[in-house]
């Protein structure tokens, strides 16, 4: 029997403490790394980019150019509407579902237009699905396609 009821926690603590001590002064041993290996944990842990602030000469290379346009409509869909029309995620109505593209496309292509740009309250289509590197006229472009192809 212990001494006293609160023997038995200073114990498990002395024994933490004692492991602790131990694993710190195995860890001091771990720090010495070659050149090499130095070079390699380097590399992991590098960035995985840099920001160049405009006029800065050291950073080389130049700067990436824009496209040349607007991505097609085809081209809007199959990065960025895909993922829900092709599925019929969330409710969407899935490219090429005549029945469930028909009241849509009755309403006209404004209608079609201001869905797709404004998204639809109460559903999963959120303001320009989502794509919000995409332009209003990429994503009109997108809409029709899906409209065309569902007709």
């Amino acid at each position: 029997m212990r001494a006293y009821p609160g023997e038995d926690c200073i114990v498990i603590k002395r024994i933490v403490f004692s492991v602790l001590a131990v694993g710190l002064a195995f860890s001091a041993l771990a720090v010495e790394v070659s050149d090499t290996q130095r070079a390699e944990i380097e590399q992991r842990i590098k960035p995985v980019g840099e920001h160049c602030m405009l006029g800065d000469s050291s950073c080389g290379g130049a700067a990436a150019s824009a496209s040349a346009g607007p991505r097609s409509g085809e081209e809007v869909y199959n990065s960025a509407c895909m993922a829900c029309h092709a599925t019929g995620a969330a409710g969407a109505p899935k490219f090429g579902d005549t029945e469930a593209w028909a009241p849509r496309i009755a309403k006209g292509a404004d209608a079609l237009h201001d869905s797709g740009l404004h998204g639809v309250p109460g559903t999963g289509m959120m303001a320009k699905g989502g794509c919000m590197n995409c332009s209003d006229e990429e994503v009109m472009a997108a809409v029709d396609y899906m409209a065309a192809g569902s007709q």
